[in-house]
């Protein structure tokens, strides 16, 4: 079944959708419908910047693969200081925290193009399901290189801003575009597993050979991801309102494809040659942050910065204190600025 969380205070109709089977989009889009309004009311710091004169726009399209996308965008009322393209972690979708993280980037002169990945949030695909890795940021790709080219967008600067896995499409989209972006900003960048989240090697060798033959099953032994990323006890609470999260055991071919992207990326961190702005919690134990200092140590870029939050979690911008999290919102800002200024 889906979300299995009862919410008080609504009607038994809205909390059936809810309840439904997440894996087939439909439901998803469904439940999105029906719970947007309550979900973007909640008591939560990334939900009370003003946005009435933002302009939002969403859509689907199909990509060349046949599967219908969802994106968002986000502008400010005066022409965009650059546009940034939003890359969402494992399991989440651009339209509950990435909705108030966007809302304050255009709020402050920034747009925000944003888009579901195929099997993530309300684009067509198996509920949480990655068949290759690889493929999912061709998709990010082209769907970003097409928003580009729009005339309204043509002529300012790009930068990727990702978010824990989107920190590694990020990357992976930076490596197959090497001189197509201004910058990118990775929170918590999913570089590698922290080492409590990833199966031993007896069991990690055991996956690979079920997975062969049941690559969508939901298999994989982990702890709670939200439990573990949320470090304000009231924000956690708060997740359960994220109903078009996957937050059943990844499935065995999703869980091999996080593995061998973040082996990949960690053996090419020389190669990473952009700006780069790197943030993440000391305290984080769902990816690595010391990989983030490798990242800043040894990519190639020469323009790079990297802030290091002592006490911080995995969730720096959805699930710490409030000062915490315009702490980090500010230092984001200040590197826009300085790389967008005439």
């Amino acid at each position: 079944m889906g979300n299995q969380v009862k919410f008080p205070g609504i009607s038994e109709e809205l909390q059936k959708i809810l309840d439904a089977d997440m894996d087939n989009v439909e439901a998803r889009r469904c439940a999105r419908e029906a719970f947007k309004d309550i979900q973007l009311s909640i008591d939560h710091i990334l939900f009370k910047v003003p946005h009435a004169g933002l302009k939002m726009t969403e859509s689907y399209e199909v990509n060349s693969r046949g599967l219908e996308i969802f994106s968002k965008s986000w502008l400010p009322e005066t022409r965009p200081k650059a546009i940034v393209y939003f890359c969402h972690g494992y399991g989440d979708s651009c339209t509950f925290f990435a909705e108030g993280i966007a809302r304050k980037l255009a709020s402050l002169g920034y747009g925000v193009v944003a888009m579901d990945y195929p099997g993530f949030g309300l684009s067509e695909g198996l509920h949480g399901y990655i068949p290759s890795f690889d493929k999912m940021v061709d998709d990010v790709i082209e769907h970003y290189s097409k928003v580009k080219e729009k005339p309204e967008f043509r002529n300012l600067p790009s930068f990727l801003f990702g978010e824990s896995m989107g920190g590694a499409i990020a990357l992976k989209v930076h490596r197959k575009q090497p001189n197509a972006w201004n910058g990118a900003i990775l929170v918590a960048p999913m570089c590698k597993l922290a080492d409590n989240v990833v199966p031993s090697w007896l069991v990690t060798q055991i996956l690979i050979g079920v997975a062969k033959l049941l690559p969508t099953q939901k298999l994989v032994p982990t702890q709670d991801l939200g439990e573990l990323a949320v470090r304000d006890a009231k924000k956690r609470e708060l997740t359960a309102y994220n109903v078009l999260c996957y937050k059943h055991k990844p499935r065995l071919q999703t869980a091999l494809e996080l593995l061998n992207a973040t082996k990949e990326i960690e053996g090419l961190l020389e190669k990473v040659s952009l700006p780069l702005l790197i943030l993440h919690g000391k305290s984080d134990v769902v990816t690595d942050p010391s990989v983030s200092k490798a990242l800043y140590e040894r990519s190639s870029s020469s323009d790079k910065k990297l802030f290091l939050y002592e006490d911080a979690c995995h969730a720096l911008l959805e699930g710490e204190s409030d000062e915490m999290i315009l702490r980090v919102f500010g230092d984001i800002i200040s590197w826009l600025d300085q790389h967008t200024s005439p």
